[in-house]
């Protein structure tokens, strides 16, 4: 007998267990929809010019690979916060907001989910309905309730906006309103300036606490247009909690870049830092250096920062290109609905309204792999795959 006699396996990740099938499937024709990364035109996940320049510069002066400082650096710091609030907001150097650097948007979540666990062990978190698979069990593994407010009307492709402005209206104070900054995973609907305005009224009238989740900057509408939430709830004064995420914007996936901002919480931002230094120390020690390295050069000199931008617009061109041609296509192969609400969405995702049904089918038949609620990541599509998507959706209808 040992302590591990009895455990019980856990069900595999979704996502992942998607990949590994797709992996496995000897199609040549195969596709992979579920996993939330950007393809080229290729279908490759590029390494970007501006990060390959930076790294080579990186590679040249490195002169140690010592343990960064739990918090991460000051630069790093510096260079998030000029992404999420602009380069002359007065919070980007006020000296009560603070910028943790953590492994991915992934430990971003969970730092911000510890620190009010140990805080307030009684909060929940409210999540859209739906959200990315991931929130509710990291906020569930710090021991944290979770529930939903309404989000999508999956009829009309569009927000539930009075639905989910009263759920917000019954939060009591101390709970933590998780919202997704831009390009919402899994729906691609985003919310506006307006209702970010009423969403900082409504917080300050119950006292809860908005989290805000940041994965997708740039995808969307633009750099700062995708932050304007965020910048709604800095000039509103309102204490708020952003992870950040570098994955996608930058394309840096597995070097795990991620930060916890924290801005408007005043004096005890300084007994905020130290308990996130507390919690950081005992879940990762000292954060990856290599990806932040990245992301501050890149961001620190004007050439290389005016040229990522340019890299990045080509990326949001292309996948709003994607979503225009898949509702085209399906038009034209004779789908049994319009798709047009694609090109109405932001960033990787869409959920299609395909069911799960049809998406064994496709499965099946024709090696289409995406999630069963109909997620797919548009910019796994190419001009030449999408053909190949819309034929196989209309003849598993027929």
């Amino acid at each position: 007998m040992h302590i591990f006699t009895d455990i019980q396996a856990a069900p595999p990740d979704p996502i992942y267990n998607l990949t590994t099938a797709c992996n496995a499937d000897p199609n040549p024709q195969k596709l992979n929809l579920g996993v939330g990364v950007y393809k080229d035109a290729a279908g490759h996940i590029p390494v970007l010019d501006t990060v390959k320049t930076a790294e080579q510069r990186i590679l040249t002066d490195e002169d140690t690979k010592n343990y960064l400082p739990i918090d991460g650096t000051p630069d790093f710091g510096e260079a998030v916060r000029s992404l999420l609030l602009g380069v002359d907001h007065s919070l980007s150097t006020a000296p009560d907001s603070i910028t943790l650097h953590t492994p991915g948007g992934t430990g971003a979540l969970r730092l911000a989910c510890e620190l009010v666990a140990k805080n307030r062990s009684d909060t929940t978190v409210w999540l859209s309905d739906p959200t990315w698979t991931n929130h509710a069990q990291i906020a569930q593994q710090a021991d944290l309730a979770v529930r939903t407010y309404p989000y999508l009307d999956a009829g009309t492709h569009s927000l539930l906006r009075e639905k989910m402005f009263a759920a917000w209206a019954t939060v009591p104070a101390g709970d933590v309103v998780l919202v997704h900054g831009c390009c919402h995973n899994p729906t691609g609907l985003d919310l506006e300036p307006d209702d970010w305005q009423r969403l900082a009224g409504l917080s300050r009238e119950r006292g809860f606490q908005v989290l805000v989740d940041l994965a997708y900057q740039g995808f969307g509408r633009g750099l700062d247009l995708d932050a304007a939430g965020v910048r709604v709830l800095a000039d509103a004064g309102l204490p708020t909690l952003i992870a950040s995420s570098y994955s996608k914007n930058f394309g840096l996936y597995n070097e795990r870049t991620g930060a916890l901002t924290a801005f408007g919480f005043g004096p005890a931002s300084n007994a905020m830092l130290s308990q996130l230094k507390v919690h950081a120390r005992s879940l990762w020690s000292s954060p990856p250096a290599h990806g932040a390295r990245i992301v501050s050069s890149i961001l620190a000199d004007r050439e290389l920062r005016a040229a990522w931008t340019v890299e990045l617009a080509a990326m949001r061109d292309r996948i709003n290109e994607m979503r225009s041609l898949l509702a085209e296509s399906m038009h034209h192969h004779g789908a049994d609905r319009d798709f047009s609400f694609i090109t109405r969405q932001y960033g990787l995702f869409s959920l299609t309204g395909i069911d799960a049904e049809a998406n064994a089918r496709m499965r099946a038949d024709q090696s289409i792999y995406f999630m069963s609620t109909g997620r797919i990541n548009v910019a796994g599509l190419t001009a030449a795959t999408i053909e190949y998507f819309c034929q196989a959706y209309v003849a598993t209808l027929n």
